[in-house]
């Protein structure tokens, strides 16, 4: 039974609700048996509520969603810079993987493009299906190893 939380940076209200589309469209198809959403403002905050959800103990992923569009000031190098580095810090340091789902984009028709229903590419869907790939990863290694069938070995040298 797998857990995910969708952390969801709603500033751009419809961007985030077509994010939110192709990443619970990734999940649902892999069967994921809960997927909880949590809203914050934007994506600066995305960071602190991924943490919270990884802190918490409930989720195998967590999935960061929201998008930063360039305006005319350094606003977006910051936001963007520290989203990215947040949201890395939060799976490095708890081991819960984290999908970047950030559109950053020059503008409202490049990020359109990048959602659920663009002709680009679907970012929600994307960054779900990160997350489910390195959940695996996790699982994998987290499973029992099975011991290795004896196979014969050819000798070399003198005695072959």
């Amino acid at each position: 039974m797998s857990r995910f939380a969708l952390a969801v940076g709603r500033f751009y209200a419809d961007l985030a609700e077509r994010l939110e589309q192709g990443a619970r469209a990734a999940l649902e198809g892999a069967g994921a048996a809960q997927i909880d959403v949590f809203d914050v403002p934007g994506a600066f905050e995305l960071p602190a509520a991924a943490m919270l959800c990884a802190r918490s103990g409930r989720y195998d992923g967590i999935v960061c969603l929201g998008a930063v569009i360039r305006g005319e000031t350094d606003h977006y190098d910051y936001v963007c810079g520290e989203a990215a580095r947040g949201i890395q810090d939060v799976q490095l340091q708890t081991g819960v993987p984290c999908g970047f789902g950030v559109l950053t984009v020059d503008t409202i028709e490049q990020a359109r493009a990048r959602v659920t229903g663009g002709e680009k590419r679907d970012t929600g869907r994307h960054a779900a299906e990160a997350v489910l790939a390195v959940v695996d990863v996790k699982r994998r290694l987290a499973s029992p190893r099975r011991p290795a069938e004896a196979r014969p070995r050819a000798r070399r040298g003198r005695d072959a």
